[in-house]
């Protein structure tokens, strides 16, 4: 697999590849986007004209989607823990919770983070961030019951959905804390920080803490 990750280290969509890219010890190109390389943003624009982010270019195709650029790689490039797991019933559970943590984590936390961000000669937008924030004291508590007696989302092995679930439950504990209320959720962060796959993003990404508006980014 010739690869090239059209990425930032500080998206918590490109952990997410990234995580999986590390657990799978597979070597890539890292075209990174930001102000000193503008190419990169053009190219990836070429190929996805919305210009999100993170691509990756296997050779002459191009895979955009976090979960379908995972599942690309698990499916070229298998080791003896996949991604996916084979049993149908740990896949199925494995893929609601990638997506879980994408739509119902990450994506509820996005609000507060895009408000922060709006111009000052943009009106504030109060509803979208509280409806977000409501969100997503729901799933957590969703999560504090599904996760019990799991070491791992899936209930199994280190999978998609703990790939996913390392960037949203990290930025998303930033902005509505967890809480010792939720024991189970709190110790699961606390095992996917340690992972060294995971560990590795944070570090890189660390550099690019300052331009993060909400949270808590003197701690993790």
């Amino acid at each position: 697999m010739a690869l090239e990750l059209f990425a930032h280290p500080f998206s918590s969509y490109c952990w997410k590849v990234l995580i999986a890219l590390y657990e799978k010890q597979l070597p890539f190109t890292y075209r990174i986007l930001d102000p000193d390389h503008p190419e990169n943003m053009a190219e990836l624009r070429n190929s996805w004209p919305l210009g999100k982010f993170p691509l990756l270019r296997d050779g002459t195709q191009d895979y955009f989607e976090t979960s379908i650029i995972i599942e690309h790689l698990d499916a070229n490039a298998p080791t003896d823990h996949p991604l996916i797991p084979v049993n149908p019933v740990d896949a199925l559970e494995t893929r609601l919770l990638d997506r879980v943590f994408d739509l119902w984590v990450m994506n509820q936390a996005q609000p507060s983070v895009d408000n922060a961000l709006r111009p000052a000669d943009v009106p504030k937008d109060p509803y979208s961030v509280d409806k977000g924030l409501r969100q997503l004291r729901i799933v957590y508590d969703w999560l504090e019951q599904r996760l019990v007696g799991r070491e791992w989302a899936n209930g199994r092995d280190f999978s998609l959905a703990d790939c996913a679930a390392a960037p949203a439950l990290f930025y998303a504990d930033w902005i509505e804390p967890i809480s010792a209320a939720r024991p189970t959720l709190t110790a699961y962060r606390a095992r996917l920080l340690a992972r060294p796959s995971v560990a590795r993003v944070v570090e890189e990404a660390r550099p690019y803490r300052a331009f993060f508006p909400l949270g808590a980014p003197d701690r993790d």
